[in-house]
């Protein structure tokens, strides 16, 4: 069975001494499929580069509401987006744990991104942390979003995921629904139906039990996608081909 990681980050530096040798391992352990996800200027363009050094790799492009205080140049990461490798705008959204002095910008840049994803005809991967009023309040009232996106590293809030699900939005779950002090990861994963729901690792974050505290890779994906089956009562195989088609679907990748 092939599994899709919808977002990791080899283009961060702690894959820097290792990226080839990793990315070859994932992929012989079954990850036919990984989107490798921008989240500032430099970032989005190692992002490509990697895409366009591998088969069955993506990129997506954006700046997220963690680095407004690097480069901000929104024509960069438009014509960036226009890569053929490229799948989607993000990581893009709002983040009021990390940064709560600079909200209106994170709202600003947020929408003008939102606007080049309309623009290209390419979904959004959405960040949102302790957020998520604001981040609706966008979503439903302030812009509509013409190819939907997905809610990446989705917060583990019920509400939340029922909103985004009737806004058209696909929910990806990550290694914190593995975690033993995570609170309502089963509720959540009962919550999102069958054709919105998407698998990550955000590698070399968020990695799932038994192996939390190491560096996060791909293979891993796989136990986020076991945690999904045994809650919806699936086998693994099943997982792993429908968030595949989902990915797929969202990202517009043919075979």
């Amino acid at each position: 069975m092939d599994f899709f990681d919808t977002h990791a980050h080899y283009n961060d530096e702690k894959f820097e001494e290792d990226r080839d040798i990793i990315i070859k391992q994932v992929q012989e352990n079954n990850i036919k499929y990984i989107t490798v996800v921008g989240y500032n200027i430099e970032s989005s363009i190692k992002a490509i580069k990697i895409a366009n050094k591998y088969d069955n790799i993506y990129a997506t492009v954006g700046i997220s509401p963690n680095d407004l205080k690097s480069e901000i140049n929104l024509e960069k990461i438009e014509n960036l987006a226009q890569n053929k490798k490229v799948v989607a705008i993000g990581e893009i959204g709002l983040d009021y744990y990390w940064n709560k002095e600079n909200k209106d910008l994170q709202r600003d840049i947020f929408l003008k991104q939102i606007e080049i994803a309309n623009k290209l005809e390419l979904p959004i991967s959405i960040h949102t942390r302790e957020a998520v009023y604001d981040t609706l309040d966008i979503l439903k009232n302030k812009i509509k979003v013409k190819n939907n996106g997905i809610f990446h590293c989705c917060p583990l809030n019920v509400e939340l995921i029922k909103e985004a699900i009737k806004l058209g939005f696909y929910i990806s779950f990550s290694g914190n629904v593995t975690f033993k002090n995570s609170k309502n990861a089963d509720k959540c994963i009962e919550t999102v139906p069958k054709e919105k729901l998407l698998i990550e690792t955000d590698s070399p974050y968020m990695t799932p039990e038994p192996h939390r505290g190491k560096r996060n890779n791909s293979i891993y994906v796989k136990l986020v996608a076991q945690k999904i089956a045994d809650v919806k009562n699936m086998s693994l195989e099943d997982v792993a081909k429908i968030t595949l088609e989902n990915a797929k679907r969202i990202y517009k990748i043919g075979d």
